[in-house]
């Protein structure tokens, strides 16, 4: 079944280069078609979009076409790129790409979040035409962009750029996809505060952030947590009056292609070819770029190793090296290209004999119809990058195996690894790991190599690059989006409609949080004890014979007590823990240990030393450490590093850490707001149910409502409730005119069945 778009919608596709580069030939313009990259991929994505999704949508690519290019050929150039590449193009200066595309982009981004931090340089010139560059793309785009558009920016080099079109045109539709990975904080933080903040918010000017892996996406999230102080939940970023969200999206290749290039009769023919100038040796093959992420050097130390180790596959295997070339005259990779060299001369010398060479070097681009041949002949693929986004050379091998047989050796490093997971996982920094690797890998039986190829095969089948882009865009598009992830204000009629439903309902549940729902939060939270006009309301509802209420609090059992327990109302203590049912003594709602405490409240208290205005509230099975008189950026950012201290050091421990408001509380695992309000709801027959709360732990009740049910957050937050209210004040004067409605008015015959079961 096709999929569906809206028609008036274009998919603009955003990245640094086109699908083309201009070029010179005696004077005249050429355009060339781009060989590899993000680019050549996504053109062939967009083209093949054209037969799969219906209506058919029109799309523009917008990039740098390459080259210097003189204001007076500007409006040819663009002519033909539209009506040849469908293409918008960006121009920049020679100057202008030196410091953004080989200084930024290549000396400090690329080399951080690749885990390489000695290779990278904090350079002020850099960073500024960095941001001038991005600022150029957001000019250009303005030019061509509709109201009804969809804008997909892609990778490292234009991470700026979403917030930056997004304060032009707020309501634009903007996606990004980062395609390298994204580093853990403790290398993030090495850019200067600057720019790794300006960073984040760039990004976060889009409405939906796509990483290759889940482990990026925690790592972004955690990043905007502790350098902004955004809070996530469930991948959703409140910024502002906008909502974004954060998902993982595995890039997978065009599978069909490879495999039928694989199996064709060109490639067929091409494959014996090669078999033959191989002879009888086993071909491992390794094809990457010249880049010092992908552990070329580590590889060939492991196929060293494995050489000294394995004697017996002297004469017998042979290593094709293919290396792209990349990145040429940048430093770095000069000298990795030589050392890449020295080190296939020695392994050479040392182990070859005059009939046979263990390493056939290539430092050149292959076409694709050869690099096809190449995977369908080879004998074992060994892709060991010490750090990659995803590697779809990993991908490209097994769906090139027509008869299912072939080994992949895989670096747990690489993004694809986690779908991989059939292949051989390797460490690539251990040469020994490698070595028996790939003595396991010659050895295999074809039976073995089969069923493991094969499951691998049919996953990367189902999860091709247009599964990949339809999810990313269905994700974007979708009426669920980040915008109505947070409850609808409760408007005049609505809250007519929740007075009428309650005053014809026979039997109502009501399920009240307390703190910031129906008493404001004060500055210590002792001096939260509900007003005599809070505890009237509160009788006055209970004594309607129709009506069932529960408080439901993360306060502690001994207070709930002390302020409601004279109320015939339920009581729920320490956001589920304890409950107690009217004329009925507390009970624990299931067997809770809290012998962790005393680990951890050293941790909590040593917090609350640190951070001035800060304190520690201790109850029966969590603890909270509370920072609302703290300095607002210091207590939000020690908030952060204690809530990861918590995580780390609880990984094996079975609780749960919860950022709250102005608070960071442990808990123990299996307790939460939802499972005392099922109690409530379990009982049947409510033909009203209603529920307020303001923080994450009122979620959980919200979550397991009956559709027809009212729920209502306080404030503005993304939420699983229907609607928001502003603040406590309003809570109470809707839950005041209840009461006074439940007094007024006479008793509607209720319905044959209650709405709720």
């Amino acid at each position: 079944m096709k999929e569906a778009i809206a028609p008036a919608r274009k998919i603009i596709v955003v990245s640094n280069r086109l699908p083309f580069t201009i070029e010179r030939e005696n004077g005249a313009i050429q355009f060339k078609a781009s060989a590899g990259g993000v680019a050549t991929g996504l053109k062939s994505l967009l083209d093949g979009m054209q037969g799969f999704l219906v209506p058919r949508p029109e799309y523009l690519w917008v990039g740098w076409p390459g080259g210097a290019v003189a204001a007076d050929e500007r409006a040819q150039i663009q002519a033909r790129a539209l009506s040849e590449f469908r293409s918008h193009a960006v121009f920049l200066s020679e100057q202008d790409f030196d410091n953004f595309y080989e200084g930024f982009c290549n000396k400090t981004i690329w080399p951080l979040f690749h885990y390489f931090p000695q290779n990278a340089t904090y350079d002020e010139n850099y960073w500024r035409q960095y941001v001038r560059v991005n600022e150029v793309f957001a000019e250009s785009l303005l030019e061509v962009v509709g109201p009804e558009d969809i804008l997909w920016v892609h990778d490292y080099h234009l991470m700026l750029l979403p917030e930056l079109l997004r304060k032009q045109r707020p309501h634009l539709k903007i996606g990004f996809f980062l395609h390298i990975p994204f580093p853990q904080f403790e290398i993030y933080r090495l850019l200067p505060a600057r720019w790794r903040r300006a960073l984040l918010e760039g990004l976060l000017g889009a409405d939906l952030v796509g990483f290759h892996t889940h482990d990026y996406m925690e790592y972004f999230l955690r990043c905007v947590q502790r350098v902004i102080g955004f809070k996530h939940s469930v991948g959703h970023v409140r910024v502002g009056s906008r909502g974004v969200r954060v998902g993982a999206f595995p890039m997978g290749i065009d599978f069909k292609k490879f495999n039928a290039a694989a199996r064709s009769p060109e490639g067929t023919k091409k494959k014996e070819e090669l078999k033959k100038s191989f002879g009888e040796n086993k071909v491992i093959v390794s094809v990457d770029r010249q880049d010092y992420s992908k552990g070329i050097l580590h590889r060939l130390q492991g196929f060293e190793a494995m050489l000294e180790r394995a004697p017996e596959w002297h004469h017998r295997v042979i290593l094709l090296m293919i290396v792209v070339p990349s990145r040429i005259g940048i430093q770095d990779y000069e000298g990795m290209k030589q050392r890449i060299e020295e080190l296939v001369g020695k392994i050479n010398g040392r182990f070859g004999a005059i009939d046979w060479v263990p390493i056939i070097y290539h430092y050149r681009s292959v076409p694709f119809e050869t690099l096809a041949a190449v995977y369908s002949m080879s004998d074992v693929a060994l892709v060991t990058p010490l750090r990659d986004g995803m590697n779809l050379v990993a991908k490209e091998y097994i769906a090139c195996r027509g008869d299912g047989t072939g080994v992949l050796i895989l670096s747990e490093m690489a993004g694809a690894a986690k779908e991989l997971a059939e292949a051989l996982i390797v460490n690539p920094n251990h040469r020994d790991e490698i070595a028996d690797a790939l003595k396991t890998a010659l050895e295999m039986p074809a039976r073995e190599q089969i069923r493991r190829n094969r499951v691998m095969q049919n996953r990367l089948r189902r999860a091709d690059v247009a599964h990949w882009a339809m999810d990313f865009i269905r994700e974007l598009v979708s009426k669920e989006s980040a915008e109505t992830a947070e409850a609808r204000p409760l408007t005049p009629a609505a809250r007519a409609g929740i007075l009428r439903h309650y005053q014809r309902s026979s039997r109502r549940l009501l399920l009240l949080d307390y703190d910031g729902t129906l008493a404001p939060f004060v500055s210590q939270p002792a001096l939260a004890r509900p007003s005599a006009e809070l505890l009237e309301l509160l009788r006055r509802l209970a004594a309607d014979p129709r009506n069932e209420i529960a408080l439901v609090s993360g306060r502690s059992r001994a207070t709930i007590e002390e302020w409601f327990g004279g109320l015939s109302i339920g009581l729920v203590a320490e956001h589920g823990a304890w409950m107690r049912d009217v004329g009925k003594p507390w009970e624990l709602i299931k067997p809770v240990s809290a012998s962790w405490k005393a680990k951890l409240l050293p941790m909590l208290k040593a917090y609350a030393d640190r951070v001035p205005g800060t304190s520690v509230e201790e109850k029966e099975f969590s603890i909270v450490w509370h920072y609302r008189n703290a300095a607002p950026e210091r207590g939000a950012h020690a908030a952060s590093e204690l809530s990861d201290d918590l995580l780390a050091f609880t990984a094996n421990i079975d609780v749960h850490v919860v950022q709250a408001n102005k608070s960071v509380e442990v808990r123990s695992a299996g307790i939460h707001k939802g499972v005392a309000a099922a109690h409530w709801l379990g009982q049947g027959g409510f033909d009203f149910v209603l529920a307020a709360g303001d923080d994450r732990s009122d979620e959980d009740i919200f979550g397991i409502l009956p559709e027809r049910a009212y729920s209502i957050r306080v404030g503005q937050r993304p939420s699983r409730a229907r609607f928001s209210l502003p603040a406590p004040a309003d809570v109470l004067e809707l839950i005041s005119r209840l009461a006074n409605r439940g007094e007024r008015e006479a008793l509607t015959p209720p319905a044959d069945r209650p709405i709720y079961h």
